[in-house]
């Protein structure tokens, strides 16, 4: 027979293995959330700078979170100390101790190339486990696998990321948002896109389309407005350009997206700053229209 003591302990024992799931896969916090929506910069808006100045520009801009790319600079005073998944702890904990002097989360890494090999694969996942980041953006599709596996472990969430389609090298297939969710609706759920409207335009397609084909495995995204369509198309405010960028918000919100918004700003690469606040301005300002709420609630 079960005592009180027993059934006690088992419903302790249950109690610590839920909260632990739950602390595993949390979201990004409310507090680094503007309206909402988790949004910062991609560092490689500042890749002629240290990543100490990408967080410092980061927070200047308004941005609450940050998404790191592999091989940037620590600092100024310390140029020859490399941001990747080969830096030492101490390396790391001080850039850790420069995101809290700011008030900005890392939540992503990327784009970065992550090996089959397991020994190489587990040193990504290990270095997002120690910043604490939500997703790791990558294209390597051909080690999917592998990574698979240590999603599972980790319990981190990993984007696929499509840069422009290239007219003369048929075997890159990641432009193509049909190709991403033929590789990823099968694997765990934590394995998706990272969905990059920038180069979807660069690639003559409709990101709100776009996103409606990967629905349900968006992870991340690198949300852009470009002053044309087409592969000359650059950078500018959310807003300004080309991109229907309340019907990429809307159709996000309508798919109940979590994931980072990452500002990668590639134009006017020394005094982006304001061009990005104004981005953030965006969507802090940002409603969905009532009858678009109307909509949503009914479908």
């Amino acid at each position: 027979m079960i005592n009180n003591t027993t059934k006690l302990g088992v419903a302790m024992a249950m109690a610590s293995c839920l909260a632990g799931f739950s602390l595993a896969a949390a979201e990004i916090p409310d507090a680094n959330r503007i309206n909402g929506v988790a949004i910062g910069c991609q560092a490689y808006s500042f890749n002629r700078f240290s990543a100490f100045e990408a967080i410092e520009k980061t927070a200047a801009a308004g941005g609450k979170v940050i998404e790191f790319f592999p091989g940037q600079k620590l600092s100024k005073e310390e140029p020859n100390l490399k941001v990747d998944h080969n830096a030492s702890d101490e390396v790391l904990d001080k850039l850790k101790a420069k995101l809290d002097k700011h008030g900005v989360k890392a939540v992503n890494y990327g784009v970065v190339g992550i090996s089959a090999k397991e020994d190489e694969c587990r040193k990504v996942f290990e270095f997002a486990k120690k910043m604490g980041l939500d997703a790791v953006t990558t294209e390597s599709v051909d080690a999917l696998d592998t990574i698979e596996k240590f999603v599972k472990e980790y319990d981190i969430k990993v984007a696929i990321h499509n840069h422009p389609r290239q007219a003369n090298n048929p075997n890159y297939k990641v432009w193509d948002p049909n190709y991403v969710l033929s590789v990823v609706k099968d694997r765990d759920s934590r394995i998706g896109s990272g969905a990059d409207t920038g180069h979807w335009l660069r690639s003559n397609l409709n990101p709100v389309e776009s996103l409606k084909i990967l629905e349900g495995h968006i992870i991340s995204s690198h949300l852009k407005d470009l002053n044309v369509m087409g592969p000359a198309g650059h950078d500018v405010p959310y807003g300004t350009g080309v991109a229907n960028i309340p019907g990429i918000l809307n159709e996000l919100r309508r798919q109940q997206f979590k994931g980072n918004i990452s500002i990668e700003y590639e134009h006017n690469w020394d005094n982006s700053v304001p061009e990005i606040a104004q981005c953030i301005g965006y969507v802090r300002g940002f409603s969905t229209p009532r009858g678009n709420r109307r909509a949503q609630q009914q479908q």
